[in-house]
């Protein structure tokens, strides 16, 4: 009996042994989830607040969409905060990024160039949208052609910005000048909805402006569209007007989470491309967030049939605008023959997030 009771002890001490010795081996081996880069699977994961910059235009759609839809916070993961900084032009913005404000976000190739080359702390990560701006004729402006403009005055939304950029090589092909006298054109900046006012006060005669003003222009009769955005140079409209970009400083620190960035990019362009109808209310929703006003669904409607949506970037058109920026005088102590972009455009994130990585 008593040996029994021995090997039942014995026994009973060897099983509880197994069991402890089984737990630890549990706790010490990773799950079949560590390590796959999923944020939101990660407790020890510090927390983040990333800063992202965009404008309160329905060319920014991709972002907006990746906002409303929560696939930045979906791939960036539960232990970020987003916070949303909305801009009216690319100079506020470039500075913002260029000085510390925001850590990436959506703006046009022009003004972001022109910063890149001061300070080169930031880099383009992906495009959002190619093309999107077209040229308007005031009603009463006796123009039809874009040799007509001679003599006249073009707005344009702000100095150096990319819808510029294209309205000097626009006019540039078409053979008139820009100048200060009625020998060629006049170029101006003027606020989108200011610009409206001055259209139909005939005080500008042209606006080479972005969608959705240009559709509005026409449908309230102020004027007409005379080169529509599949024709606004570079590149006959298929040039990067909106691109994504980071700053060196998020890309050094959070590698990870400027790749996760693009993905979730990648999945708003997708979303759009597949849901067009709900893509139209999400779009007016974020816009009346950033503006306080939202629009017609049918203007956001055309607004996105004339522009391409894509995450490629072109560098060759890119490049091709900074020299226009350069010969402008909008960019200092660089010329022509010594632009060189090479390091502001860091595209294996875009091939990172493509792969899955």
């Amino acid at each position: 009996m008593k040996k029994t009771l021995g090997l039942i002890l014995t026994l009973v001490l060897v099983l509880t042994l197994a069991a402890c010795g089984g737990k630890n081996n549990a706790a010490e081996s990773p799950s079949p989830d560590a390590g796959s880069g999923t944020a939101t699977n990660s407790p020890s994961a510090k927390p983040v607040t990333v800063k992202l910059g965009i404008f309160k235009n329905v060319t920014h759609a991709a972002g907006y969409i990746a906002l409303e839809k929560e696939f930045f916070q979906k791939q960036l993961g539960e232990h970020v905060t987003i916070e949303v900084q909305a801009f009216d032009n690319g100079s506020d913005f470039s500075t913002a990024i260029a000085t510390g404000q925001i850590d990436l976000g959506y703006v046009g190739p022009g003004p972001s160039t022109n910063q890149f080359l001061k300070s080169s702390n930031f880099r383009v990560i992906s495009g959002a949208d190619n093309g999107g701006a077209v040229l308007v004729a005031g009603k009463d402006s006796g123009v039809t052609t874009v040799k007509d403009l001679v003599g006249k005055t073009i707005a344009i939304p702000t100095k150096g910005s990319t819808n510029e950029i294209s309205l000097r090589l626009l006019l540039e092909q078409e053979g008139v000048k820009i100048t200060t006298d009625n020998s060629g054109a006049q170029i101006v900046a003027r606020a989108p909805s200011d610009t409206l006012v001055a259209l139909r006060q005939n005080e500008v005669h042209a606006t080479l402006i972005p969608e959705p003003w240009g559709t509005q222009i026409e449908e309230e009769g102020i004027g007409k569209v005379i080169v529509p955005w599949d024709q606004i140079p570079p590149n006959n409209g298929d040039y990067p007007l909106v691109i994504l970009v980071a700053s060196d400083k998020f890309i050094s620190e959070h590698r990870d989470l400027a790749v996760a960035a693009v993905k979730a990019n990648l999945e708003a362009i997708d979303f759009i491309n597949a849901n067009p109808d709900e893509s139209y209310e999400l779009i007016n929703k974020r816009l009346s967030e950033l503006s306080g006003k939202g629009l017609d669904i049918a203007l956001i409607k055309a607004a996105l049939s004339h522009m391409k949506l894509t995450s490629d970037v072109s560098e060759a058109a890119i490049e091709e605008m900074a020299k226009v920026s350069i010969e402008a005088g909008y960019i200092k102590d660089v010329t022509v023959d010594t632009l060189d972009l090479s390091k502001f455009l860091d595209l294996s994130i875009l091939e990172d997030a493509k792969s899955g990585k």
